[in-house]
């Protein structure tokens, strides 16, 4: 999430309570999950496992719960609970405002294109050139649509995140404060379901076909020219490259990558990284060839069994 104008590290230092140490003459332009960080964004660290990573990282102000040596060029900013002083700064930028028409008048709609009755559009959405929404469409707050895109009838796009703390009293919602961004020629089916980003975007890339009752989960990044079958669920921050292809009913795990021009066959389950220009089938998914092999031997089985105790 990027702020609308860069914001002193000073002042976040005084609304937050936070103590400041490290340079005070930075500003910060955005802010981000340690998965998503760019030069200039905020994130923040509560659990000393990721100590390093996140002071390594390129987020140049962070967020953390214990004093520790500050790295050249960024800014800590010390608190009791990093969690909630980076939530209330998305909170403010990203604050709860119900609609109170079936388009907001702040969405920028393009005139080419058709948005039609009983579809939402939300705060802040910009939709492009020769789009067509259908009936009953959900578009939530900030969604980026780019141009010659359709999204049929029932889809939901920019629910938030499914993404919460765990505390000692249950659960404590994020504050989403991501996007989705869909770029041109994509077509996105009914009943699909797209989460925007915790507090980066969501991307589906150019000529990539979603059919329908699709799930993409929050900060998943789907490449260009991917096909992805009815009820494939992709978890959240995973990332599809460049034509990949998920047949139906595949599940994704989260911050799982699939390599460009992989293929995936129906009711797989991907629960590790898997290498482009190959196929795959199974749970958790394998090469072909490597299934096709295992299940064989599988098959032999009950003969193999039955000859050793013959022999014995």
């Amino acid at each position: 999430m990027k702020f609308p104008k860069p914001i002193p590290v000073l002042e976040i230092a005084h609304k937050t309570g936070a103590t400041l140490v490290g340079d005070e003459t930075l500003l910060a332009t955005g802010i981000n999950e340690i998965h998503k960080v760019e030069p200039g964004d905020i994130t923040f660290v509560d659990n000393r496992k990721y100590f390093r990573k996140s002071l390594e990282s390129a987020a140049t102000i962070i967020f953390l719960n214990e004093k520790t040596d500050c790295p050249p060029g960024k800014a800590l900013l010390l608190c009791d609970n990093p969690f909630e002083a980076y939530d209330s700064l998305v909170r403010e930028h990203r604050p709860f405002r119900p609609l109170s028409a079936s388009i907001s008048e702040s969405a920028s709609i393009h005139p080419s294109s058709v948005v039609e009755p009983g579809a939402i559009i939300g705060n802040q959405v910009v939709i492009g050139r020769n789009c067509y929404v259908q009936a009953n469409a959900y578009i939530g707050d900030f969604t980026h649509i780019g141009n010659h895109v359709t999204v049929q009838a029932g889809a939901i796009i920019g629910t938030d995140a499914f993404y919460f703390q765990k505390n000692a009293d249950g659960f404590k919602k994020w504050r989403s404060g991501g996007r989705v961004v869909i770029h041109d020629h994509v077509e996105i089916g009914a009943g699909c379901t797209i989460n925007r980003g915790v507090s980066g975007d969501t991307v589906i890339g150019e000529g990539t076909k979603l059919d329908c009752q699709v799930h993409v989960g929050h900060g998943a990044v789907i490449g260009k020219n991917c096909l992805l079958a009815g009820q494939v669920g992709v978890g959240g921050k995973a990332i599809l490259e460049d034509n990949v292809v998920l047949y139906g009913q595949v599940g994704v795990a989260a911050r799982v990558r699939i390599g460009n021009g992989a293929v995936v066959s129906a009711k797989s389950g991907v629960s590790k990284n898997l290498e482009g220009g190959k196929a795959y089938f199974g749970i958790p998914a394998e090469e072909i060839r490597i299934r096709q092999r295992e299940l064989a031997a599988l098959r032999q089985l009950p003969d193999f069994m039955k000859k050793m105790g013959d022999s014995t």
